[in-house]
């Protein structure tokens, strides 16, 4: 071959020759199916290797193929999405914020799941009510009971107690009752009225009175007055031995023991609840003063028996 016809060979090539970018792909060996590239959009390869690039698109675009945007997966916007942000609404119902499912949810939590009921305050007795269930505790009692006791019964505030007490003692003496509502032994009970006394006495005592003997009120005296005290001391005292008649009241419950002497080791003797029960005192502060029960001569008599 010449060189001119090698120089006219090599000008056709050139004038031939097509860049790789605008080259069309290799068709697959199914020439009708879809071949997918890496990152694109697939689109129809043409069978014709002759047609341009210009033809292949036109006969895209009639078919309509289209190219599809590219969106990020689902999967990757979720696993993207920070906590409590996109991925938390879903779970939210329609039309509420997450905020307020957070707080809903934590309301929850601090609750248990459930409302909490406080309790219900017991109810506040008018002054009427207040009055009749006093007056029905105190016809039922043993024993004088405090206020505090009587507050805790009827679930009302001790405050209220003490002057209804009051109340309904001064409505007993202002409407003449027999019977009287009055302090006794740190509480409160009903008594019968001293100018009754006697048509008690016949009712209770006649055929059945067991009296104290002379004896047994001179012991309860010196422990009354007294107390805490030794039998050797009460003994002492009266001049004679004591050890029965001591017997006695504790066997009715007027004394009772209260512990030992620090020095002899003997027991100690004091008045009960029940003594000031019957005698209508409060405490032992409301025992008579002795004074005006001594004789005149008390110190003589003194000095004679030492």
């Amino acid at each position: 071959m010449s060189n001119e016809e090698r120089r006219d060979s090599l000008a056709d090539q050139a004038a031939a020759w097509i860049p790789p970018w605008q080259r069309s792909p290799e068709p697959s060996a199914d020439l009708g199916a879809k071949v997918p590239s890496q990152g694109q959009p697939h689109t129809r390869v043409s069978t014709d290797e002759s047609a341009s690039d210009e033809q292949a698109e036109g006969r895209a675009a009639a078919e309509g193929v289209a190219e599809p945007a590219v969106e990020p997966a689902a999967e990757t916007i979720a696993g993207a999405a920070p906590e409590g942000s996109a991925g938390a609404e879903e779970s939210a119902a329609p039309g509420e914020s997450v905020g307020a499912g957070e707080g809903a949810a934590a309301g929850r939590k601090r609750t248990g799941g459930r409302a909490r009921a406080l309790p219900e305050p017991p109810p506040v007795l008018d002054d009427a009510e207040l009055r009749g269930a006093l007056e029905a505790i105190l016809l039922v009692v043993d024993e004088p009971v405090s206020e505090l006791t009587l507050a805790q019964v009827l679930e009302q505030p001790a405050e209220r107690i003490g002057p209804m007490l009051d109340e309904i003692a001064a409505g007993y003496t202002a409407a003449g009752h027999g019977f009287e509502l009055r302090r006794a032994a740190g509480g409160w009970r009903l008594y019968t009225r001293p100018e009754y006394a006697t048509y008690v006495e016949r009712f209770v005592l006649d055929g059945q009175s067991v009296r104290l003997t002379q004896a047994a009120l001179e012991t309860l005296a010196v422990v009354a007055y007294k107390q805490p005290v030794t039998r050797s001391r009460i003994s002492a005292i009266r001049g004679v031995n004591c050890d029965g008649v001591i017997r006695t009241l504790v066997t009715r419950g007027l004394i009772e023991e209260c512990g030992t002497e620090s020095d002899s080791g003997a027991y100690l003797y004091r008045t009960s609840t029940m003594f000031l029960e019957k005698l209508g005192l409060n405490s032992l502060d409301d025992l008579p003063p002795l004074a005006p029960f001594l004789p005149d001569d008390v110190e003589e008599l003194a000095d004679a028996t030492r």
